[in-house]
């Protein structure tokens, strides 16, 4: 019934519950799960999971705000995205938010990686999965400069303006709602959603972060994705089921899914 576009089973919060996660999402009907590499370093214990569990997948990339981890070339992320279990590249995206005293032209590097993710999903054939933060406008020019609509993929975890997120449907990207979706405080979010129409969206729960209501504040698990679901079905005016049976038709028809 339900898929979580975007999640880190990998992280050791999350990896050392595994089976009872598992569990949870199989109660949940939570049929499948696309785990989220982060580093190369994490890159086999992230295909692993997918590799040893049907119901999961995984990605390969670097996050753009990690620093000091091995700074993957094109043709390394093309080979790991030649496994099966392995049906897109990132995350990957710009993130402005913590320039920690630097200015944004110091921050060429994040531009740089992110564009060696663009040309790896283009040759792959491959979707990106994107962040950003703080970062919209430059995020949306790389991906025009280095033509990653020929890519595709997904703005995950979205917290920008309906501006962002129309340009990004217009390039053919989704656009993926998480937990936040729900809090209190996200109003401005929920008006965002209410204009986007339902065949470009995905839900997400970015576990272990950002646990919906009326978790907020606890460990985060792809079995809650059904509360983001329920919150996007209101906006809607739609039934939770038919939110679920569109958006993961959406997400297996971006992601290749069995």
């Amino acid at each position: 019934m339900f898929i979580d576009s975007h999640c880190h089973l990998s992280f050791p919060e999350l990896r050392s519950q595994l089976p009872q996660i598992l569990a949870e999402m199989k109660t949940a009907q939570v049929e499948q799960a696309i785990c989220i590499c982060t580093t190369m370093e994490e890159f086999d214990s992230v295909r692993g999971l997918a590799t040893e569990h049907a119901q999961l997948w995984a990605t390969v990339g670097v996050h753009p705000d990690n620093e000091d981890v091995h700074e993957p070339s094109v043709a390394e992320l093309v080979q790991g995205a030649q496994d099966p279990k392995v049906v897109a590249i990132g995350e990957t995206g710009l993130d402005y938010y913590r320039l920690n005293g630097r200015s944004i032209a110091d921050m060429e590097w994040q531009r740089e990686r992110f564009r060696t993710h663009i040309r790896a999903a283009r040759q792959c054939g491959k979707p990106l999965v994107i962040h950003t933060r703080s970062s919209a406008a430059d995020t949306l020019r790389v991906l025009q400069e280095e033509g990653g609509e020929a890519a595709g993929g997904v703005f995950h975890c979205f917290t920008e303006s309906a501006e962002v997120a129309l340009a990004a449907i217009e390039m053919g990207f989704y656009v993926s709602f998480s937990g936040i979706l729900t809090f209190k405080n996200a109003q401005a979010l929920r008006d965002v959603a209410q204009q986007l129409p339902l065949e470009r969206l995905l839900i997400e729960t970015d576990s272990p972060y950002l646990a919906p209501m009326p978790y907020r504040g606890r460990l985060n698990s792809p079995a809650y994705v059904p509360h983001v679901a329920a919150a996007l079905a209101e906006l809607k005016g739609v039934s939770v089921e038919e939110l679920a049976a569109q958006t993961s038709a959406n997400c297996r028809r971006l992601f290749g899914l069995a």
